[in-house]
């Protein structure tokens, strides 16, 4: 299915594994020059080949080595990549923890990483994309903003607000070509993903078990009983940024098998 996206440009952060790394291979197989961001070097470069690889030759892809969880971060980036017709706000990080053990620094920190750096960057490429009528932000969010997940709230916080600024700035596109949206993945099969999972089910023998524990226990309502595919959302995201789905604004696109019971 061609998505009309050749010749765009887009920017994935936290792009050198998982799900950014799988949004970033399907945009640049649609076409799309894709800027990668991280901060190890080595990581960056594999990526790249990865990406060029499953692109095979559609779309080029750059690496650009910066921590945008900061603020010196995302001026490197910016200064780098000053204009883009794409951004996906990927970066994010999470933690099990009780919700007395949470610190303020914790909470500092996981809003700094997952809410602020987003809106940082939205700050700069949004108002050049409602400049030239065409663009798409779009937030990767998490299941646990509708259903917030109790060994970490301030995770789950954190994704709530993701939603909160998507709606935000989509409100400012009306009558434009500009969409904003965000994604709701569920657990998703990434690097450290069942490292997680093992350290919340320390009862678990193998990956395997530690998989069928986790939707047994921790998300009994998931319909799929499976970790998602992180191709699946990458999927996902390519359609949202392409001109075909320019209807869809303003919406927080479910993709988490079925764990969030209701219409949010």
């Amino acid at each position: 299915m061609d998505l009309k996206l050749a010749g765009k440009s887009a920017i994935v952060t936290g792009s050198t594994a998982g799900i950014g790394l799988a949004i970033a291979a399907r945009l640049a197989a649609e076409g799309v020059a894709v800027t990668i961001t991280g901060r190890s070097q080595d990581k960056l470069d594999a990526a790249a080949q990865e990406i060029s690889a499953f692109a095979d030759g559609a779309g080029q892809v750059r690496a650009v080595r910066a921590d945008v969880a900061t603020a010196a971060g995302a001026e490197t980036l910016i200064a780098a990549v000053p204009d883009a017709d794409i951004l996906v706000n990927n970066l994010g990080i999470y933690e099990a923890k009780p919700f007395t053990d949470i610190s303020d620094a914790d909470w500092h920190h996981l809003f700094e990483v997952n809410v602020v750096s987003g809106a940082r960057l939205a700050r700069h490429y949004f108002p050049k994309m409602l400049a030239q009528d065409w663009g798409r932000i779009i937030f990767i969010a998490s299941e646990s903003s509708l259903v917030i997940p109790q060994e970490m709230i301030h995770y789950g916080t954190t994704k709530t607000a993701q939603l909160a600024i998507a709606r935000g700035l989509a409100v400012q596109t009306v009558g434009t070509g500009v969409t904003v949206n965000s994604v709701m993945p569920g657990p998703t099969r990434s690097e450290g993903i069942v490292d997680f999972v093992k350290s919340v089910l320390p009862e678990a023998r193998s990956d395997e078990e530690a998989e069928k524990l986790f939707f047994e226990k921790m998300r009994p309502l998931s319909l799929i009983r499976r970790f998602i595919e992180a191709d699946e959302i990458g999927a996902t995201v390519a359609f949202l940024a392409s001109p075909l789905a320019a209807a869809t604004n303003g919406a927080a696109i479910r993709a988490e098998g079925g764990i969030v019971p209701t219409i949010a």
